[in-house]
């Protein structure tokens, strides 16, 4: 896709999100507006529910089971897992997802809607994963557990119904992308087989904007433009970071901000991004998607959702944008798969 120049723009409210604001009394949501995690969960919760009875409703033929796989520390987390009933007689493609929440909320229900998708329609195998979350886990927690599990669904991938060498995708939304984000670049720094072939990061959180490298921090706006955004206002985004992080320097790891990794994004797997306009992290993925497609020569694929706050489909799962926002998801996993 050409680079984006208007990039404030896109910052303009969509006159469909303006008009859901009005249906629920003119007070546009923000995680921000909450006191502390918990609340925060409630609310994530409630959200997701709704949104999978939405536009969820009637995906049959696909088969769940819940695993518990053991973490390097010896905890076990659960790690929910979506076949097909009728595999494609070539095999089951496999993907990992983490789902979003800042690394603070959310679980199993955030990603299923995705994952019976996958399912129904690719084929795929998906492996959905409960990461551990803080407070109670702080940093890196998250993304070892995440990269565990990956690691789980690669060893067992035969007895899962899949076979990775009909596609490998690893995929996450805001700290899930973050989290897929880091996944791809360790597998490849460890050269570990079989390779992934494809990574979708949804809304994704790659840097922490006051880490931007100087090269392109110029181009990295969004988090002042947007930082009274609906659902993810900086606000928000601080009420996680001061959850997540043990100590201010984590910023600094890889593992938190891994457009830092030491080793660069040279032969990182083909990569498609979704990407809201009305959202503090929108700057930081569509950059990242140049510095792919441009610098390193990586195939990529670039949705753009202008006027959209961060996750808004979860919130809004009526909308027409919504919606698109759904079956690009499913049509961004076919692309990745069509690159391997």
């Amino acid at each position: 896709m050409a680079d984006i120049k208007d990039w404030e723009s896109l910052a303009k409210p969509d006159p469909e999100w303006e008009e859901f604001v009005k249906s629920i009394g003119g007070v546009a949501p923000d995680i921000g507006m909450f006191p502390d995690i918990a609340s925060v969960r409630q609310w994530i919760i409630a959200s997701k529910s709704a949104m999978s009875a939405e536009m969820g409703s009637g995906i049959d033929g696909v088969t769940e089971t819940d695993h518990q796989v053991a973490m390097r520390d010896g905890s076990k987390i659960t790690c929910r897992t979506y076949a097909p009933e009728s595999p494609p007689s070539g095999g089951s493609p496999l993907a990992v997802i983490y789902h979003g929440g800042g690394w603070c909320v959310g679980g199993l229900e955030n990603e299923e809607l995705l994952c019976r998708l996958l399912c129904s329609k690719l084929g795929m195998t998906c492996v959905n994963v409960d990461y551990r979350l803080a407070p109670e886990h702080k940093f890196p927690t998250a993304v070892h557990d995440g990269y565990d599990a990956t690691k789980w669904a690669a060893e067992n991938a035969s007895s899962l119904g899949a076979d990775p060498t009909k596609g490998f995708i690893v995929g996450g939304t805001s700290a899930g992308g973050n989290m897929a984000a880091v996944v791809s670049h360790l597998w490849r720094d460890e050269g570990l087989k079989p390779a992934i072939t494809g990574a979708h990061l949804m809304i994704p959180a790659l840097c922490y904007h006051t880490l931007i490298p100087a090269k392109y921090k110029a181009e990295v706006t969004s988090w002042e433009q947007n930082k009274s955004a609906a659902i993810l206002s900086v606000k928000a985004c601080e009420l996680f970071m001061e959850n997540y992080r043990a100590k201010e320097e984590d910023t600094r790891d890889p593992l938190f901000s891994p457009w830092l990794f030491p080793t660069g994004q040279k032969n990182l797997p083909p990569t498609y991004f979704q990407i809201c306009g009305m959202d503090p992290l929108r700057d930081e993925g569509l950059v990242f998607e140049r510095i792919l497609r441009e610098e390193e020569g990586i195939k990529t694929k670039l949705d753009v959702y202008p006027g959209q706050p961060h996750g808004f489909w979860s919130i809004a799962p009526k909308m027409k944008a919504s919606q698109k926002f759904v079956d690009d998801s499913i049509k961004g996993m076919e692309y990745l798969l069509q690159q391997k």
